[in-house]
């Protein structure tokens, strides 16, 4: 769409014409949810965020001067959505967030779910959409920083607002100091320091080996070949396979659960106990498909417990692999999940 097209659209718009509108900002939909979830760590809030966005821009369209770009615009008016939702609230957590490692062997870890807690959740990388170059919008430059890995999801979320804003706009989106401080109606030297502020704490938070974050690439060929292992371990219940393919001081965490592991023998002990048909902690058998979140090998699980016809919707595991090992898996066991990754609520058993 060309400058004057662009123009006959915008003036169509302010004109009260929503399908016209609808052609200006839905091209912008697929950023802007992923600018709300970094803000927010929040899949759903990031979603009615997205619309809160177009809603607000819908009503003050007239004062939409052309000053700056639509999509800048836009990211103001998303950028201030969400800092209104975050105003004070508590951060979003992982369990590691909350208390030290469990023992699968204590029966008090086997606390029950939180739902209390604003939880941290995965993003669908079908949702996913790189920002790319614009000739009519010089402003949305193609980024090599942008990413939406778990781990640094995990780490912002300890930032105050203006802090997250800040870092997300200059460092993960890559706009100029100067774009940022008008957005967040404030100086040059006042986003400058937040933004240093933002850096050290986002150093305290991010692994070891990830100090200098990454941008988001495909799971490499490796990483799906593990993932794969992972998989057939898993639905044959087979203990040495899944322990073969952890590091020894591999993390896992399952929100909405509290408790979370660290260490090999402490994961493989907690996943005896669950395949254990003997227990009162026996989970039941499970079949996985693989699929795609926050841009890391990923695997939606299904569980088929004792008298059950089916696999039903179990949760979405989130995998961290280095070296062929996985050094972090985070179970999201929310269901509900599935459907914005675009899987069935329920799997057929297996015909044999």
């Amino acid at each position: 769409m060309g400058a004057g097209d662009g123009d006959t659209v915008v003036a169509a718009a302010r004109a009260g014409d929503e399908s016209a509108f609808a052609v200006l900002v839905e091209r912008h939909r697929g950023e802007l949810r992923v600018h709300c979830y970094r803000m927010l760590g929040s899949f759903d809030e990031a979603e009615d965020l997205t619309q809160e966005t177009f809603l607000r821009a819908w009503k003050s369209l007239g004062g939409f001067e052309g000053r700056s770009t639509l999509r800048t615009w836009l990211y103001r008016i998303a950028t201030n959505a969400c800092l209104d939702v975050l105003d004070g609230r508590a951060h979003r957590v992982l369990p590691r967030h909350l208390a030290g490692p469990s023992n699968p062997s204590d029966p008090s870890a086997a606390l029950p779910p939180r739902t209390d807690i604003a939880w941290l959740q995965p993003f669908p990388d079908r949702l996913w959409e790189p920002v790319a170059p614009s000739e009519s919008e010089p402003d949305s430059m193609a980024v090599t920083r942008e990413t939406i890995e778990l781990a640094f999801l995990a780490a912002i979320q300890h930032l105050p607002p203006r802090q997250r804003a800040a870092l997300i706009l200059r460092d993960v989106l890559g706009w100029p100091a100067k774009q940022t401080a008008a957005l967040l109606e404030g100086s040059v030297a006042s986003v400058n320091s937040a933004l240093q502020r933002a850096r050290t704490t986002l150093r305290e938070h991010l692994p070891e080996r990830r100090l200098d974050w990454a941008p988001s690439a495909e799971p490499t060929a490796r990483e799906l070949t593990v993932l794969r292992r992972y998989m057939d371990a898993m639905e044959r219940a087979d203990l040495t396979a899944v322990a073969d393919l952890l590091a020894e001081d591999v993390r896992t965490e399952m929100p909405p659960w509290p408790m979370w592991l660290r260490g090999r023998d402490a994961v493989v002990a907690a996943l005896a106990e669950s395949w254990d048909t003997g227990s009162p902690d026996y989970v039941g058998r499970f079949r996985m498909v693989p699929t795609r979140a926050n841009r890391q090998p990923a695997v939606a699980t299904y569980v088929r417990r004792l008298g059950e016809p089916a696999y039903n919707a179990f949760g979405i595991s989130v995998l961290r692999i280095e070296d062929d090992r996985i050094v972090e898996a985070v179970a999201f066991h929310d269901p509900s999940l599935f459907a914005a990754f675009a899987l069935p609520a329920m799997l057929p058993p297996v015909r044999r």
